[in-house]
């Protein structure tokens, strides 16, 4: 089985994204809004003109599935406003798993706010695990959207968390939302930023002392992670830190959102098999076709099967093993959907 261990509902329908905007607009503290009227008719055309035409053009059997990244926007509103609409967010995405359950598996999004303690996210966290059979969370080391207000990702600040994720064995993708700040474009920097930083974070701590069973996934390749290797192993020596591959690749992970095919095979060739997952974003960041291939652009699976030094028990572990090892809760999660 071939799972994307990225992908975002990119095709809400229309009335979902409205919500949000007349939440926002109503300002912090209005009062609460009914939800929107969705069905599941639209649901359904939403995705299989989208996401399911793609996974099968591309031979992809299942998407771990979360809201739209950028639509987070955690900065946007007040604990109580993100808390409402990443109760929607989620159930909607629960939604599309009910309705296509051998194509998609939940991953969902937390009521952040900037400056707000993450316990507040302990309660939803656990509604989509125990409730909706998710497999693990989108993270925001940035809920400020490019201001960078909150303690790094390896202060105690962000410990409750921690502790939930670990005891119901679920893993988190580490991914900023939408940018307000001028200087970072969303997807082009403020994303690649985020994985960069969070990397950096980790490196300087002693986070996975306290955690030993603790994961994440830094997505969209690692950033600038794996292409400066040697500067980040140098720094860690210059700290008298241990060697990476012993402080951090027993808990951080990599995925495939490296949308050309001489990026990808330094991916492969610098971080361990056993540390990449593969995914494609998709619909994503970058949709169009790549005009020097011929090829559309996130169409990673190509990307792989051209790593010509890789093994087949290398891309087996790619193409499902490691996500299936990562996400603690998913293969059996995937064997409740295929028996609906």
């Amino acid at each position: 089985m071939i799972i994307d261990c990225h992908g975002h509902y990119t095709t809400s329908p229309p009335a979902h994204e409205e919500w949000r905007r007349r939440q926002v607009a109503a300002g912090r503290g209005a009062a609460p809004m009914p939800p929107p009227q969705i069905s599941d008719d639209e649901i359904r055309a939403s995705v299989i003109t989208g996401q399911l035409r793609v996974q099968g053009a591309r031979g992809v059997d299942m998407t771990i599935f979360s809201p739209r990244a950028a639509g987070m926007a955690h900065h946007e509103s007040d604990a109580a406003g993100n808390a409402a609409w990443a109760d929607l967010s989620n159930t909607l995405i629960h939604r599309v798993v009910r309705l296509f359950p051998r194509n998609f598996v939940g991953v969902c999004q937390l009521p952040q706010a900037p400056g707000v303690s993450l316990a507040n996210c302990i309660a939803e966290l656990e509604r989509c695990v125990t409730e909706y059979g998710f497999v693990g969370c989108n993270l925001n080391p940035d809920p400020s959207g490019g201001y960078w207000t909150d303690p790094p990702l390896t202060d105690r600040w962000w410990y409750p968390l921690y502790e939930k994720m670990v005891e119901l064995d679920v893993p988190a993708m580490i991914h900023v939302s939408s940018s307000c700040n001028p200087n970072f474009h969303t997807t082009g920097a403020h994303y690649l930023n985020g994985d960069t930083s969070a990397f950096m974070q980790f490196l300087t701590s002693d986070l996975f002392r306290d955690f030993p069973t603790l994961k994440f996934i830094i997505p969209h390749g690692g950033g600038a992670v794996p292409y400066h290797w040697g500067r980040f192993r140098g720094l860690a020596q210059d700290m008298g830190r241990p060697p990476l591959t012993e402080l951090l690749l027993g808990n951080v992970f990599f995925d495939t959102c490296v949308y050309h095919q001489p990026g990808t095979e330094l991916l492969a060739r610098v971080i361990p098999t056993r540390n990449i997952l593969f995914a494609s974003e998709t619909l994503g960041a970058v949709r169009g076709v790549d005009p020097e291939t011929g090829h559309e652009y996130d169409d990673t699976r190509r990307y792989i099967e051209g790593v010509a030094w890789l093994t087949p028990a290398d891309r087996a572990a790619i193409f499902g093993g490691n996500a299936r090892r990562v996400y603690g809760r998913l293969s059996a999660q995937l064997e409740r959907q295929l028996s609906w």
